[in-house]
């Protein structure tokens, strides 16, 4: 039975096969955030089942497949939909796509969501730039035996988001005239939405935003060194007093039409990175 290198190493080696250029950025695109696909010079594209050790996709508006090429003159690979908790996969295997693009040569993570918003402040439609997290999942993809070649065993976590990159991002939608917030995501597990009490309880811990994704990628990527940034799109508004039941599709087009004012984030802070990597 293969360890968690060989697999990393088997998928990468797979990816190379198609695309053998060294990635700057990993980008991984939420639910209905597909679309900044359509801005990278797609050079390879690989469906996620062609992988070895990747899952397969499940979630509504997931593609499922891997894009490499180029964006904002920096090589990168777009993950096309991502892999989810509630979908019946261990957090070791969710992560794998990010221990891979590491293993590739990433440096960076650009991590997208669709999320719940709790801050009576936020409206739908509005971003949130990820500040902070609050691991309410009940589980942790490091657990286990630590394989040192990976990363440390106690990770730091003080600063997992990189505070340059979420500066870039706000001076961008300055620049764009785009409402972004500087918040606190809370992931749990799903697939059901909250209660009002939970809620409540949430809100009251400290949390801006909630969602079932990003924080096991998350906690991945600073264990294995890779700068992150993460952005949350505000599709649906969870206060307790005024809470209306669920609307699966609203919630993806939501998403999808705001999907444009994300992409000239990302590609705000993917310029700014290539600015600072060839110095002009």
């Amino acid at each position: 039975m293969l360890d968690l290198y060989d697999k990393i190493e088997e998928s990468a080696a797979f990816i190379r096969k198609s695309w053998d250029r060294p990635p700057h950025a990993g980008i991984i695109l939420g639910t209905g955030l597909g679309s900044l696909v359509e801005k990278i010079d797609v050079q390879a594209s690989i469906e996620y089942g062609d992988i070895p050790h990747f899952p397969r996709s499940t979630a509504i508006s997931h593609r499922g497949r891997l894009v490499c090429g180029n964006l904002c003159g920096l090589p990168v690979m777009a993950m096309e939909g991502r892999f989810h908790m509630y979908e019946g996969y261990p957090l070791k295997q969710i992560t794998l796509p990010v221990r891979v693009m590491k293993r590739l040569g990433a440096e960076l993570l650009l991590v997208s969501n669709a999320c719940g918003g709790m801050n009576p402040n936020y409206r739908c439609g509005d971003l949130m730039m990820i500040d902070d997290h609050i691991n309410l999942m009940g589980d942790n993809p490091l657990i286990g035996i630590n394989d040192d070649r990976l990363g440390p065993r106690f990770p730091d976590m003080s600063a997992p988001y990189d505070a340059g990159l979420i500066d870039e991002a706000l001076r961008t939608a300055r620049r764009e005239d785009i409402v972004a917030h500087r918040g606190v995501f809370v992931a749990v597990a799903g697939p059901n939405l909250e209660t009002r009490a939970e809620y409540r309880f949430l809100r009251a811990i400290g949390a801006d935003v909630v969602g079932m994704s990003t924080v096991p990628e998350v906690i991945v990527a600073v264990h294995c060194g890779l700068r992150t940034v993460g952005f949350s799109i505000v599709t649906d508004m969870c206060l307790p007093d005024a809470l209306e039941a669920a609307d699966v599709p609203k919630i993806i087009a939501t998403a999808n039409a705001a999907e444009p004012k994300l992409t000239k984030l990302v590609l705000g802070v993917l310029d700014a990175e290539r600015r600072r990597t060839v110095g002009n």
